[in-house]
């Protein structure tokens, strides 16, 4: 798979398609590019060119904590790609913290955006304690608990070790000191942005930003369609569309969204093929 070394750390990606319109879809969580792959093939088979990816500190990519933001450091990065890759201004398309990641891209680089596809976004108070658990809290009590080796242990840095190696050479070299000072300081960048109806822009940034969206609500408690429709209502120039309309209680609905995958590419080629027609 191909790699871009891009502001200070290797990025694993893959297109699908080789013609049209460009594309980037990414998951949520820390699920790296085979989570959206289904997704990315039908939007590629009907006429796009999709960029996938493994954010940094996910699947095989490399490992790096700079700054004060997850979700900035990774709309950076995509914007790099992007630009390594000479797409123009692309399609972006994002769930859960993906979508964070898209907003934020559209936010500091408005030109480099066509328009956003947003689903399953984030928002209230249970979502905010849960994430912050899931990406930051667990690894600080990791790192605590046994040090390097500890988090060098845990599910999600074990699968990035065994995916790429060189990922374990770096996490022993960055030490337990540097790596909970990291996790502390991307722990205290996310609950800044976490009480917001949408979690990480604020409803003044969100309501400048005039580029067109299509956003479909999420049905679990991580992604309640409440952080949906206060997309819908502060971007001025989106749509509103939905796929799962039956709630279910669980932290995140996997298995629904999987089956659904092939109503989401139609609502998202929809918009994209309206968007062309413009």
């Amino acid at each position: 798979m191909p790699v871009k070394h891009i502001r200070g750390v290797d990025i694993v990606y893959e297109v699908i398609g080789d013609r049209g319109p460009w594309v980037t879809v990414t998951p949520g969580g820390r699920r790296g590019l085979v989570g959206e792959r289904p997704l990315a093939s039908l939007i590629a088979e009907a006429g796009y060119r999709v960029l996938i990816h493994d954010r940094r500190n996910m699947g095989a990519s490399g490992i790096a904590f700079p700054g004060d933001n997850e979700s900035f450091e990774q709309a950076e990065d995509l914007l790099a790609l992007l630009r390594e890759l000479g797409t123009g201004a692309a399609y972006i398309a994002g769930s859960s913290s993906g979508a964070r990641m898209s907003l934020l891209l559209a936010h500091h680089h408005p030109d480099a955006v066509k328009a956003l596809l947003l689903w399953r976004v984030t928002g209230g108070e249970y979502a905010a304690k849960r994430l912050a658990f899931n990406y930051y809290e667990q690894f600080l009590d990791a790192v605590a608990a046994g040090g390097i080796e500890a988090v060098m242990a845990t599910e999600h840095f074990a699968a990035m070790i065994a995916a790429n190696p060189v990922n374990g050479e770096t996490l022993r070299r960055m030490g337990a000191e540097v790596f909970a000072a990291a996790m502390r300081r991307w722990l205290g960048g996310f609950r800044e942005g976490c009480d917001y109806p949408v979690a990480g822009l604020s409803p003044e940034e969100m309501r400048k930003m005039t580029v067109p969206a299509i956003v479909i609500p999420g049905n679990d408690r991580v992604h309640p369609p409440a952080g949906a429709q206060a997309a819908h209502r502060l971007l001025p120039n989106s749509v509103y569309r939905e796929v799962l309309t039956q709630q279910v209680d669980v932290d995140v609905d996997f298995e629904g969204w999987a089956r659904a995958t092939g109503t989401l590419a139609a609502r998202f080629i929809d918009f994209l093929r309206g968007r062309e027609r413009l």
